[in-house]
């Protein structure tokens, strides 16, 4: 039992040698007076030693740990809300480019159109101007109209449902052929209001 308790506990690894070598200094440095010299100003001196800002404890670490995990999680779930939202604006676009270039040229309406069909979209009454010869051919189901660009397109009913196949949302009104002529609301499709 020659060993020093300061050798034992170095033995079993309790404590480190760097805590030893400071317990050491602090052992051969005089011992202060419990009064602190005042400087010139009234202020106490303070030691340096005490300036330093106290260690952060276990729990601190994990919880800073913690908020950076989360501040992660949430920036990766906006940064994929954002490419999902620009994702479907790109969609959008190319089908809005697509029915472009489909009607281009291919809408029957007349500026000499002397009868207003009307019709619901979009939950308001909306209008298209047709002729006697297109009013009936609508009415059967044999043409369709087409919002694009703020306007109502009279289109076939080929150029309808291959729009309605890209994008159903412009496809304002293409009446149903094997239908009885009787809209859902009682009132004939042919019926000038």
């Amino acid at each position: 039992m020659a060993d020093s308790l300061r050798d034992q506990l170095l033995k079993s690894g309790i404590v480190k040698q760097v805590q030893t070598e400071q317990r050491t200094r602090d052992d051969k440095r005089p011992a202060a007076s419990s009064a602190k010299p005042v400087r010139k100003g009234g202020k106490p001196h303070v030691p340096s030693h005490a300036a330093r800002p106290p260690r952060q404890s276990q729990e601190d670490i994990d919880l800073a740990k913690a908020y950076a995990i989360r501040a992660q999680t949430e920036a990766s779930e906006r940064k994929r809300v954002e490419q999902e939202v620009a994702e479907q604006a790109r969609l959008r676009r190319e089908r809005k480019l697509k029915i472009q270039q489909l009607l281009d040229g291919k809408a029957l309406n007349k500026a000499e159109a002397d009868h207003a069909r009307n019709f619901e979209y979009g939950g308001k009454i909306r209008r298209v101007h047709v002729d006697a010869a297109q009013l009936a051919a609508l009415n059967a189901g044999e043409l369709g109209v087409v919002q694009q660009g703020g306007r109502y397109l009279l289109v076939t009913r080929e150029i309808a449902e291959q729009v309605r196949d890209i994008d159903p949302h412009p496809l304002a009104l293409l009446v149903d052929p094997n239908a009885s002529g009787v809209g859902e609301d009682g009132v004939p499709d042919d019926l000038m209001w």
